[in-house]
């Protein structure tokens, strides 16, 4: 089945993504004071974490061409988000993620773990290993040093950083290591796996990405139209 004109919708969807984690952010950067003995500046932690999530998804949406039918317009959303979302490179990032998808569970996956039933850790380390490169980490330690400058250390580190990294462990749990991990049939020609049907729960944990092999199956699919596909 032919997939539905996407129209203005993935641009508004992230437009939407991007101005409440810009919000929000600035916000809790600069007015907001937080009492760490109430769970308030928890659970905003975990809610700029969900947004750092959303635009990680947005990019790689835009690596799949669904955010706009507008190619110029798609790649400058998606190179924008991956950047907002520690320093990513776009352009760099875009073969890999369609090797995954043409060699997935191969030695030619760059997501594959050669021992993936060594656990959690062995396999985050390698991901890390091949995604993460030096000057991102200089770029985000030079943007720490010059936030700290004009916001409270603790904000920068609580509400910029540290959601990063969370958004980070989710993406890799939620979208590679629990769809991935294990043996796969015979049968399953995208040796993946899908969560347990519950759209609530499939939005919150991942955008949707729990329901991996539907994402592997129908890839010309944005976020906000994946559930469908379980459905």
């Amino acid at each position: 089945m032919a997939p539905r004109p996407l129209g203005g919708r993935g641009v508004l969807a992230a437009g939407v993504i991007l101005a409440a984690w810009a919000g929000l952010l600035a916000y809790l950067l600069a007015f907001y004071r937080p009492d760490w003995h109430s769970a308030a500046p928890y659970l905003l932690v975990l809610l700029q974490m969900h947004l750092y999530t959303g635009l990680y998804i947005t990019a790689h949406d835009a690596m799949h061409g669904v955010v706009s039918p507008n190619k110029t317009l798609n790649n400058a959303i998606g190179t924008l988000c991956a950047l907002l979302f520690a320093y990513n490179w776009f352009p760099r990032q875009l073969p890999k993620h369609h090797d995954h998808h043409h060699h997935v569970g191969t030695q030619d996956d760059p997501d594959f773990h050669p021992e993936n039933h060594s656990g959690f850790l062995p396999w985050l380390l390698r991901f890390a290993w091949n995604y993460v490169t030096w000057w991102q980490v200089l770029a985000m330690a030079i943007t720490y040093n010059v936030l700290k400058i004009w916001f409270p250390q603790a904000n920068v580190i609580a509400f910029w950083m540290v959601p990063a990294v969370l958004a980070t462990l989710q993406l890799f749990f939620f979208g590679t290591y629990l769809p991935h991990r294990g043996e796969h049939e015979a049968t399953n020609q995208h040796k993946s796996r899908s969560q347990l049907r519950h759209h609530v729960w499939a939005f919150v944990s991942c955008y949707f990405f729990g329901y991996h092999y539907e994402h592997h199956d129908q890839p010309y699919l944005p976020w906000w139209r994946l559930w469908r596909a379980k459905a």
